[in-house]
Order: C-alpha cells, then structure tokens, then sequence
C-alpha cells in the first residue's frame, strides 16, 4: 500500500488536507503541535475503470486501490536536534515512502506563522534543511561503524563506503539525496539507510484561490526538477463535506476544473512510479497498486504470496479492449485475451486472471 506522510511547519493546513483527504476528524486548532500523533487515514484512488469493470461484471463488490496518508506534526527549524518534537516527527516521516510537503502561500493575519511571515521558499528550505541534517546524522553514524570491516579490506563494505561517501558530500552541499542518479547497486545500499530526503516529494501549495505560481517557487522546482500542486486546502475541505453534486457544481462557478484531492492522490501515484491493475468477477472488483515494471509473478503478490511463489501464467486484456468488445467470450474471439508467463511486464488498466 502507498503511504503518504503530510508534513509542514505549523499551521500551514497539514491537518486541514489530511480531514479533507479522509474526511476524518483530526485536530486541526490554530496552534502549533495540535497534532502529536500521526493520524493515518486509508484512502481509495480515484479510478473511472472501477466502476465501469463493476458494472461489466456486475460484481457483488467493488474495492479500490487505496493509499495510506499520515498527518504528521508540524516540523520545525531545529528538529534535527530534537527541537519541538523533531525526533519523533523525523521518525515518522521515516516510514512513509513519499513526502506531501504542505507549503503556505496564503495570507492570513489571524492565523499565525511558526516565523511570523509568509514566506514560502523559505518554509521549504527550512524543512528540507532539518531532512538533510538528520540524515547527514546517519550516513556520518554508518561511516563510523563500519571502520573496522573497512580496514580488514572487506569488498561489500568497500562499495557501501564508496556510496556514503557521495551521499555525504552531496548533503554537506546542501542537496537532497533524491536530487542524484544512482545506479542499481548504489539504490540498493541507499534503500537500507532508509534516508528521509531520498523520499520522493510533492509540494502542495496551500493557496486562499490563487492559482498562480510566485516566481521564486517557479524557479526552484524547475531546478529541482519537483512535482508540485497549487491547491486551496480549505476549499476543498469545505466542498468535501457537501454532496458529490452539490460539490461539482460550486467547483464550477469557482472555476475548479478538477477535484483537487483526487488531483493529490494520482500525483502521488505518479511521484512514486505506480500503476493500477484489476482483477474482476462476480464476487468483487478490485484494483490493486504496484510499482511500474513489475512483473505478473511481482503483481500477483500484491493480491497473495501463493500468486508469486506457485505462479503458472496469467491471462491478460486490457482494461479498455476488454469494456470496448462487451464480454470475455468476443475478447477470446478476438484474440484479445492473451496467456502470459513469469517475464510479463504488467501494464496500468491489465485486467488479469492468474492460474497457480
């Protein structure tokens, strides 16, 4: 399952997104660390197909993919070094595999900023700070322990060296481990240090309707190479409380081509290189997440270890063809169900049957 963690200095609109994501009730008071626990809420992708596959089978049930989201406390400068509750922030954003970063754009003076000025670049340098700082903590932490087995000319810790080594000159330039390419060796080392800024990140702008970019910000995530959305958080929690009508028709006269939070969680999707697969019949319709390039065996797990682990082969259609012809039995006609085997790629929209 995708999970997502919400982070932000205080009092940016963490907790304001993460209701609207969930619909949950979560602390969302006008004061800093109102949130100390991480709340986590299960949300369903948004997905046309599902419904349309549901209807096609006319299953009894349909589940969507879904992704975790984390509301996690506000960070602030210093966390690194156990300001606020930094430590146990950073520990928590150390689960999740993809960063929402909430950014404040909008002015307000009855809702106060952690630094009393609205100054967006800033909050995103400062919070990206405190990532690089813890973990220039660990990679430092990890060059010390492995000394000795370096010294005895070990090849393994030889290579590992090497890779903290880069991952530590680029942090002390002030860089983002996700900012370098890394070959597969290199990821593999880099994934058991679990570093919080190789994390993928969005950046959510939390606006009050503007829908323009300040140029300041325009420019760092065309040289970051970042995904961002402009978004007004307090909107959208507004509207999602209303019917799915009533809200679509406020989203109009508001000029809202789409509904933001859906907007939130394919970008999420998309940050974190996922796709969607379906499995369909009477008894339920379902989409399942998995990592683009994943193969059928890979993509079985996701629905039980028996699919990897006693795969056969799998029949495939995809989605659209398989709604297009109207029935599994034209599709055959067509030749448009395929048998594949353990090196198939699964692609996004496959509707599959695997044979163990």
């Amino acid at each position: 399952m995708l999970s997502v963690g919400i982070v932000g200095l205080p009092n940016v609109g963490k907790s304001t997104l993460f209701n609207a994501l969930t619909k949950q009730s979560v602390p969302a008071e006008n004061y800093p660390f109102c949130t100390i626990d991480p709340s986590v809420g299960i949300v369903p992708v948004p997905d046309s197909r599902l419904q349309k596959l549901t209807d096609f089978s006319k299953s009894a049930k349909t589940i969507p993919a879904v992704v975790q989201f984390t509301d996690i406390a506000g960070l602030v400068k210093g966390a690194s070094l156990g300001e606020g509750l930094g430590n146990k922030f950073l520990s928590h954003i150390r689960e999740v595999e993809a960063i929402a970063e909430v950014v404040r754009v909008f002015e307000d003076k009855d809702i106060i900023h952690v630094h009393n000025a609205i100054n967006p670049l800033h909050d995103i340098e400062v919070i990206n700070l405190e990532l690089i700082l813890a973990d220039l903590e660990t990679v430092t932490k990890r060059i010390n322990n492995i000394q000795k087995e370096l010294k005895r000319g070990d090849e393994k810790t030889a290579k590992e060296y090497d890779v903290l080594k880069k991952i530590e000159a680029m942090l002390t330039t002030g860089k983002l481990v996700r900012m370098e390419d890394y070959n597969t060796d290199e990821q593999k080392i880099i994934k058991g240090l679990h570093l919080l800024s190789a994390k993928p990140i969005l950046y959510i702008l939390n606006t009050k309707g503007e829908t323009q970019l300040p140029k300041e910000l325009a420019d760092f995530f065309e040289k970051e190479k970042a995904e961002y959305a402009i978004l007004d958080i307090k909107t959208e929690r507004e509207l999602n409380d209303l019917s799915a009508e009533e809200g679509m028709g406020i989203r109009k006269e508001l000029g809202m081509a789409e509904v933001g939070i859906e907007m939130i969680i394919k970008k999420g999707y998309q940050i974190l290189d996922l796709i969607t697969f379906f499995t369909t019949g009477e008894d339920e319709t379902r989409g399942w997440t998995i990592k683009r390039g994943s193969s059928a065996p890979e993509a079985g797990a996701a629905i039980h270890t028996d699919f990897k682990d006693k795969f056969i082969r799998a029949e495939v259609i995809g989605c659209s063809d398989l709604l297009e012809v109207g029935s599994y039995a034209k599709a055959r006609e067509k030749g448009l169900v395929r048998t594949e085997g353990k090196e198939y790629i699964v692609k996004d929209g496959d509707v599959i049957e695997f044979k163990i």
